[in-house]
């Protein structure tokens, strides 16, 4: 299993590992049972996700604590789970990616977000925005990104790092900071 170690990187603003969402794959968080989530240390255990890989993700405090509500009416309305996942419907058993993809399609289009769009907004959309924002904030922030990409991919649950660069060339702002940044460093190294 992959470690990231919750004390170094718990989700700060300095380090920017938070935005809404929090990088989880939708079926990541489909699959969560109640013991993987650690309370104390704000870390959640996520088994065997995408090619088999389990990490361990630190969350940042507000998104622990909404959670943390969620928990607490989850147990009110549903005493006796048929399961043990963290995720419940309303039959009492885990969620179904696409009841939580139907789910989030009607919420957005109720709330008129997306409307018009050649491509509306998808669950999995929450994970990019996640990713690009924080390399943005990391940009912004005069951060070394390329020390950092390791451990954002380590937690994103990538296989390699070059996967977490895709991002880079997702978001014009993105790119457009990664370009200025080395032509500085070009600009620099010329005599």
């Amino acid at each position: 299993m992959q470690k990231l170690s919750a004390g170094r990187y718990r989700a700060t603003s300095r380090d920017r590992l938070r935005t809404r969402g929090e990088g989880l794959r939708i079926g990541e968080a489909i699959k969560l049972d109640r013991g993987d989530v650690d309370w104390a240390q704000g870390v959640l255990l996520i088994r065997e996700s995408k090619f088999g890989k389990s990490r361990l993700v630190p969350l940042h405090p507000s998104s622990m604590s909404a959670l943390e509500g969620y928990a607490q009416l989850r147990d009110q309305l549903q005493p006796r789970p048929a399961e043990p996942a963290f995720f419940l419907s309303l039959n009492r058993k885990r969620l179904l990616y696409a009841v939580v993809s139907q789910t989030f399609r009607q919420l957005i289009n109720n709330a008129g977000i997306g409307a018009g769009a050649v491509s509306p907004p998808r669950p999995h959309d929450l994970r990019h925005t996640f990713a690009v924002r924080t390399l943005l904030g990391w940009y912004r922030a005069g951060e070394d990104v390329q020390s950092k990409i390791p451990s954002l991919s380590t937690y994103l649950g990538h296989r390699e790092p070059a996967s977490t660069y895709w991002y880079l060339s997702a978001a014009p702002e993105l790119l457009a900071l990664a370009a200025a940044r080395q032509d500085t460093a070009w600009s620099a190294a010329r005599p």
